[in-house]
């Protein structure tokens, strides 16, 4: 198996030394792409939010700074990941202000109707099967509730050629920009928005829990 193979490996699911930098490399490199996806979402302080695939709790510390009154729920499935999460935010675990656990997105432990925002940073694109996995977030969100997936890798953007070698070794789901707006639609996400930065190489996609079933 090649390096790049293993790393990718890592960053579908940490575990052991390598997984433990990997997971903490990753409150570096994904902070300003999350800055960026974040800056298009109305966050509320007493909302209720989910991070999926939490890997090292960066994201989730930056949530919990922008819910004062409210709570945020991480979760991982690499053991790994939800140790090195924890300790990273430890005091808002003991306030009561964050809480961290083990688990799939396939099917998350929590109550339907539960979260204002879910979100998932570079994660999405390793999940078992994407479009079930983004049925399951729409259960657990409140009517109007919002997900976001950020990520990197899509096809066609300015960073097309790498990708496509990163995809083919880390077997991850691909999309354009209008196939992944597509599938929030056909999951049932309602005031769908796919926004580029084509400079950077990010995509970021928005969808809204609709108020009432049809």
């Amino acid at each position: 198996m090649s390096m790049m193979s293993k790393l990718l490996g890592q960053c579908r699911k940490p575990a052991g030394w390598m997984g433990r930098m990997v997971a903490r490399g990753m409150n570096v490199s994904h902070s300003e792409m999350t800055d960026w996806g974040l800056s298009h979402v109305a966050i509320g302080k007493s909302d209720t939010i989910l991070d999926v695939g939490c890997g090292g709790g960066g994201t989730v510390r930056k949530l919990a700074t922008m819910v004062e009154k409210g709570q945020v729920y991480g979760i991982d499935y690499s053991e790994e990941s939800v140790r090195i999460s924890t300790k990273l935010n430890r005091k808002l675990i003991d306030s009561g202000r964050v809480e961290i656990g083990h688990g799939s997105v396939s099917s998350l432990p929590f109550p339907s109707d539960t979260f204002d925002l879910v979100t998932a940073i570079e994660s999405h694109y390793f999940w078992p099967d994407l479009a079930n996995d983004m049925k399951e977030i729409l259960r657990v969100l409140k009517p109007g509730g919002m997900l976001m997936l950020l990520g990197g890798e899509y096809k066609g953007g300015k960073f097309d050629e790498r990708n496509q070698r990163w995809v083919e070794l880390g077997d991850m789901a691909y999309h354009t920009v209008d196939e992944f707006g597509q599938l929030f639609f056909t999951v049932g996400f309602t005031d769908v928005k796919v926004l580029e930065d084509s400079d950077r190489g990010w995509m970021c996609g928005l969808g809204r829990k609709p108020f009432c079933s049809a």
